[in-house]
């Protein structure tokens, strides 16, 4: 069974995280960079690194070191616009901790690299003390990121529901106590990789969106 890592990103991490970002808006999202929706991605040390609040993970092949997956969370709540207002109510920034960028590349999906970087992130918004609720949007139109987010959060708005269907996407919420005891374990795979220290990590995704989303 092929052996990851995962880790707090460090600077030497970084251009193989923005590597796997960028593959992902470019070959996965079809959107390219586009600077007001992808700062973060050029970016990280300011939007994830320094804030303490903030992290973002890698998983690293064993093999070879390479920076294979990325995910990341912070404070920033959901604006409106361009999401509801309900949803940015209910998710304020600073005790809303939002998932993102959890992004594998293709070669190494499946290998359940997704569920251990996001059971990492749970666990630092514990660790936190000061977030009360863990948001995240997805664009179902990616293959696969619809039926995984649903596998660990409730859907809290579904734009396709809507009258004019929005931008299509669907706004979910996963619960904080997931990731404590025994049902944080119910994220990770049924057969881990015995060397991995903390879970590898994979991704379903969702599409980049502009900063304020």
């Amino acid at each position: 069974m092929r052996d990851y890592c995962i880790r707090p990103a460090g600077p030497e991490d970084l251009d193989g995280a923005r590597a796997v970002m960028l593959d992902t808006v470019y070959r996965d999202f079809g959107t390219g960079y586009v600077p007001r929706w992808h700062g973060d991605i050029i970016d990280p040390v300011a939007a994830y690194l320094v804030p303490a609040r903030h992290t973002l993970l890698v998983a690293l092949d064993g093999e070879n070191g390479e920076v294979v997956a990325t995910a990341a969370l912070d404070s920033r709540g959901p604006a409106h616009p361009p999401n509801p207002r309900h949803v940015a109510d209910r998710y304020p920034s600073g005790t809303t901790a939002q998932l993102r960028r959890v992004y594998v590349r293709r070669e190494h999906r499946r290998r359940g690299l997704a569920r251990r970087l996001v059971a990492e992130l749970l666990a630092f918004a514990v660790a936190d003390g000061g977030y009360g609720a863990v948001y995240l949007h997805t664009d179902p139109a990616v293959e696969g990121a619809e039926g995984f987010w649903r596998s660990l959060g409730t859907v809290v708005h579904d734009e396709r529901e809507g009258v004019t269907g929005g931008q299509g996407i669907v706004h979910f919420d996963v619960p904080l106590d997931i990731a404590l005891g025994g049902p944080r374990d119910a994220l990770l795979p049924t057969s881990p990789s015995p060397s991995a220290p903390f879970a590898p990590a994979a991704s379903s995704s969702s599409r980049p969106r502009p900063t304020g989303r």
